[in-house]
């Protein structure tokens, strides 16, 4: 079983742009649970199964605890902008808290810093250290080492982290639990454009796409797309494979897919895209509709049609490394790649139940000061 992952990301930007000078999101599971920036300087509650918690007194304790990291993180930009010598033009810098609980109790926590689209800082739990890969962050690195604010972080994300995951979860589980087979659908522009196979509709996030040449699998020539979320909380992913109409015309592709979903993989061959394709020549516009396959057996639907994939929608992949940001929309990738942090959205979109809150903590938690100081 794979483990629950609780995961929110902090990002703050200089003033003067038109985005939000600080924003929170909020994860769990992959799924949207909670958004706040300081333009709307209200806590959305996304995730329905979030909403139906009905516990406004805690809500309105973490909305609280938002303005307080709204504050601590701009004065962590500014701090971070003298270590660059910098006072003027854009420049954004974003945490990453994220903890992770295993099936037999193993609790795993991750804290990264980035500014600009960089590594700043990340947190190393085994040695209780901070990992500084430029030297502007030496300053920092010693400063919270030796005043023991590390100890602080570990017991915020190995105690406090946890417990909200465990809380949230309990909130969610027939959500979270639920298992929805992907739609597999494979497209190509023209004869001489890449063959994507793309998948859709799918629950929970992880899921598989390769390929096979004549039966036999194929790695060279195929990218594979990162996962991104549907507005209606489920999944889509796409692997794109790159071959001459020669080389399809001779040879046998199949894309498969494999999902929780999904009793059996799911095959697609990409003859019936090319029987498609000819036939659209004499066609001008033509979709072909295959029949529903049982759900016990694969995936509720498989689509097949000429025309071309819609660009995925961003959002937030929980990885803890950082890539980086070329504009102050962008965020850093969950674990250890940070992705970009989405513009504010008036509609609920999901992903974890808890708002974001930069560093939560049960009621009892420590004082944010404490878990993290300025840098």
């Amino acid at each position: 079983m794979k483990p629950l992952i609780f995961l929110f990301l902090l990002t703050g930007v200089t003033p003067g742009t038109s985005f939000p000078e600080f924003s929170a999101v909020g994860q769990l599971d992959g799924e949207q649970g909670g958004y706040y920036d300081s333009t709307i300087r209200t806590v959305i509650l996304k995730a329905d199964w979030v909403k139906k918690s009905k516990d406004t007194e805690h809500w309105k304790m973490m909305t609280q605890r938002i303005f307080e990291d709204q504050q601590l993180v701009m004065e962590r930009l500014g701090n971070i902008m003298k270590h660059f010598n910098q006072t003027e033009g854009v420049h954004t810098v974003q945490w990453v808290y994220r903890c992770e609980l295993d099936d037999d109790g193993s609790k795993r926590g991750y804290m990264q810093c980035g500014y600009d689209g960089e590594d700043f800082l990340s947190l190393d739990l085994n040695s209780l250290s901070w990992i500084a890969p430029v030297p502007q962050a030496l300053i920092t690195k010693h400063k919270w080492e030796e005043t023991g604010h590390v100890r602080f972080q570990k017991h915020f994300l190995l105690n406090e982290c946890i417990g909200w995951l465990q809380k949230y979860v309990e909130y969610g589980r027939s959500t979270l639990e639920r298992k929805v087979a992907p739609e597999v659908s494979l497209f190509q522009k023209d004869s001489s454009s890449p063959v994507v196979c793309h998948a859709t509709g799918f629950f929970p996030k992880a899921v598989m796409i390769s390929w096979q040449k004549n039966g036999e699998d194929l790695n060279e020539g195929v990218e594979l797309r990162e996962t991104v979320p549907n507005q209606d909380g489920t999944f889509q992913k796409r692997s794109i494979l790159t071959l001459s109409p020669e080389e399809l015309n001779r040879n046998q592709y199949t894309c498969i897919v494999q999902h929780e979903g999904l009793k059996k993989k799911l095959q697609v061959s990409d003859r019936r895209v090319l029987s498609v394709l000819m036939f659209a020549v004499f066609i001008y516009l033509f979709i072909l509709f295959l029949p529903k396959a049982p759900a016990s057996d694969s995936a509720p639907v498989q689509t097949i049609t000429p025309t071309p994939l819609p660009a995925p929608v961003k959002i937030l992949n929980p990885t803890p490394t950082l890539a980086p940001v070329q504009t102050p929309t962008q965020a850093l990738n969950p674990v250890p790649t940070l992705a970009p942090t989405p513009t504010p959205v008036p509609t609920l979109a999901p992903t974890l139940p808890l708002t974001t809150v930069s560093r939560l903590a049960l009621n009892a938690a420590p004082s944010l000061d404490a878990i993290a100081a300025p840098c």
